[in-house]
């Protein structure tokens, strides 16, 4: 790390590796249930929670499997309460949940002591006495819908240890549901969810027609049916988001553990055809533990690879080291089975069949983001073959010159409504082959590449295409429905910001691609001369037509509607990449100019805004129902992505990375606020700049994690 680092990084950085939240947070309800915490297993799937254990979202739960690999996400244990019954006889709830009316019960939360990370392990420490402590651990294993929930007593009954070896009684409490974590289940008195057992495996299934969920306890644990509903639970950042915010619960029966300090006992939730046939028999604990130290293996095998210079990166750059663990939550597996010879079927894990999840908990697969995101999340992380596998696989994809804007859940056919995200395929390429000189890939995407430019030359669907007048790239024309942009919210149907026209950062990537083709081809020996004199006429004419002088800065679209000369002069951030990307539209004056009037108006701790304050058209407040929010979601709500654009453009500007590190830490310590150890998808446009949106978000980090390396090495 550079001698420039200053003393605020230092301060930032010094526990972001070993990230925790003490009695402060722990203790006070609102703050314990805004903060989140997230573990995935490498396909789509999920655990998470509030940082007290109420589910506050729909979303929430300890296991979301990922029943096609990297979509249809089910939720099948929403939570696991915990009562300990101590050796005097009194009982401890530690649970929490807030049902419709407001109460919480249990209030599990004034006996929880602090929250912690352990790479990417949520630890979660009850102090139960003065010298008794219980330690609960959830994970995931990688590349299965398989989640363990650890609990390890510690300490004594009291402080002179007479009592250490009295047995507690631990019960464990797992609710169970079976839907789509977009959905909320509504209970039936008469309907009870059918639990069969097998040893120490309970196969729970809501109905005849749902996934089966098995809960697999050790030989000494035992279990007493229940078949109860739980009325009413309340899910209160569902309300605040206008979505159904109830739900009924299903508690098939509950799990006794006797434990004495120093034990540890597991609960093995899964969604697995055949877990491990050790789960459940005389082994149980000891399969645990390997399993675990499988894990802590592979997060260690992560960190060395992101970079290869240093013994202990969590040491050496505790800020990195996390930002590392965070990427990895969303690269996942595309589907690949293998058949067995006796006709079982099981996934194969691959770094060429992988793909990138946008955010956690509800986002998909979307080409834009996966793109914007390759650089930060594979190349940063020294992940190389799975970025090559990526990049492949989404340029295999194009279809009539455009990369898929969407892979939904339940459709067969990708949704191809986007003019950028093949544009961006040109950017992570160039990125890719700059950081492993891997020109074989270049060669065999090349027919690939030409394919994509030649639909944008002579247009391609959704009025996408060349002005054969300017080299530029209009978008949109003659539609009024579609969105094809990033900024890409609808309300009522109809794009709140549809920016038809020639959008100006498509321009510059167009121009971007231009300029690679041109160098790519001249590599390859290839006649150069069609993209040159492309490249030359966008050049040309890029800033004459979006140069807005009166303002300082540069058209948001021009020609609007087709309509020659009618520009859009609201300011935003999307400007940036005419001075961010590395190939020059502007003089040395404007694009000063214009890094200033963003850093004014549009700059805030957690990322830019989407547009000025000053304009008519902003929104001040982002949260709110699904109008609120598609309303807000790009008139002024801040991005933290976009803070990539803005370090590019500064350091093009001004060439001076010390200042580039305070923009940087409040983005850390964000680390904190939200989802522990990730970034969330936006924040409010207003002080106190509050975290909105998906909990984690997969260009949020990557953009951060790669503004962090190019700062910082």
């Amino acid at each position: 790390m550079q001698q420039f680092e200053t003393s605020a990084m230092k301060r930032t950085s010094l526990n972001a590796w070993n990230l925790s939240l003490g009695r402060a947070i722990c203790g006070d309800v609102q703050a314990g249930l805004e903060r989140e915490w997230l573990v995935t297993n490498g396909l789509g799937g999920y655990a998470a929670g509030s940082l007290l254990g109420a589910t506050t979202r729909s979303y929430h739960g300890l296991l979301v499997a990922a029943l096609r690999p990297p979509v249809e996400r089910w939720v099948l244990v929403t939570k696991v309460d915990e009562e300990l019954r101590l050796p005097q006889g009194s009982v401890l709830k530690l649970g929490v949940n807030e049902y419709h009316d407001g109460t919480l019960d249990p209030q599990g939360m004034s006996y929880l002591d602090s929250v912690c990370l352990e790479g990417d392990i949520p630890c979660f420490r009850y102090r139960l006495g003065k010298a008794l402590m219980l330690e609960k651990r959830i994970w995931m294993e990688y590349g299965q819908n398989t989640t363990y929930v650890q609990y390890t007593l510690h300490g004594s009954y009291d402080e002179g240890g007479e009592q250490e070896q009295a047995s507690s009684l631990l019960t464990l409490l797992p609710f169970c549901v079976a839907r789509s974590h977009h959905s909320t289940m509504r209970g039936d008195p008469g309907w009870h969810f059918q639990v069969e057992q097998e040893g120490n495996r309970y196969r729970i299934r809501a109905n005849a027609d749902a996934p089966i969920c098995q809960l697999i306890v050790g030989p000494a644990a035992r279990f007493e049916p229940r078949g109860l509903w739980y009325w009413r639970v309340l899910h209160r950042h569902d309300r605040e988001r206008g979505l159904p915010c109830e739900e009924d619960v299903y508690l098939p029966g509950v799990f006794h553990f006797p434990l004495i300090p120093g034990e540890r006992v597991t609960l093995v939730l899964s969604a697995e055809q055949e877990p491990p046939a050790a789960l459940g028999g005389p082994q149980h604990e000891e399969h645990v533990a390997q399993a675990y130290a499988h894990h802590r293996r592979r997060l260690k095998q992560l960190l060395a690879v992101a970079d290869r210079s240093v013994d202990d990166l969590a040491q050496s750059d505790p800020v990195r080291a996390r930002l590392v663990v965070a990427a990895d939550q969303f690269i996942v597996a595309r589907p690949q089975y293998v058949l067995t010879p006796t006709g079982k079927r099981y996934l194969q894990l691959s770094p060429d069949h992988k793909t990138i999840i946008a955010g956690y908990p509800w986002f998909e697969v979307w080409g834009r983001d996966a793109m914007i995101a390759l650089p930060g999340l594979l190349l940063s992380t020294g992940r190389y073959s799975e970025a090559r596998g990526l990049l492949k696989a989404f340029a295999s994809s194009a279809n009539q010159g455009l990369l898929p804007n969407r892979l939904p859940e339940n459709a067969a056919e990708p949704e191809y409504n986007t003019a950028d995200a093949s544009l961006w395929l040109f950017r992570a390429l160039d990125r890719y082959l700059a950081a492993t000189g891997d020109w074989t890939l270049l060669k065999e995407l090349f027919a690939t590449l030409e394919e994509i430019l030649q639909w944008y030359i002579r247009g391609t669907r959704y009025g996408i295409g060349m002005d054969e007048r300017d080299g530029l790239l209009f978008v949109g024309l003659g539609t009024t429905d579609l969105q094809l942009t990033w900024m890409d919210a609808r309300v009522d149907g109809c794009p709140v910001t549809p920016r038809r026209g020639k959008p100006v950062e498509i321009n510059a990537l167009w121009y971007n691609a231009l300029a690679c083709m041109e160098s790519w081809a001249m590599r390859l020996a290839v006649d150069a001369t069609r993209y040159s004199q492309l490249r030359i006429q966008v050049r040309k004419h890029f800033a004459e037509r979006f140069w807005y002088a009166e303002g300082g800065y540069l058209y948001d679209v021009v020609d609007v509607d087709g309509q020659a000369g009618q520009n859009d002069a609201a300011l935003r951030p999307n400007q940036l990449f005419a001075v961010a990307l590395p190939r020059r539209l502007l003089n040395d004056e404007q694009a000063r100019s214009v890094v200033e009037r963003v850093r004014a108006e549009l700059l805030t701790p957690l990322g830019l805004r989407t547009l000025s304050p000053r304009d008519p058209a902003y929104r001040s407040r982002f949260n709110g129902d699904q109008r609120q929010r598609d309303s807000a979601y790009h008139q002024g709500t801040v991005w933290p992505w976009l803070i990539g654009a803005y370090i590019d453009a500064y350091l093009h500007v001004y060439k001076d990375n010390q200042a580039l590190l305070p923009l940087l830490e409040p983005l850390v310590r964000h680390l904190w606020e939200a989802c522990l150890g990730t970034i969330s998808e936006v924040a409010e446009p207003e002080p106190p700049f509050t975290p909105a949106g998906c909990f984690a978000q997969a260009w949020s980090v990557a953009e951060v994690l790669r503004c962090w390396t190019q700062v910082t090495e």
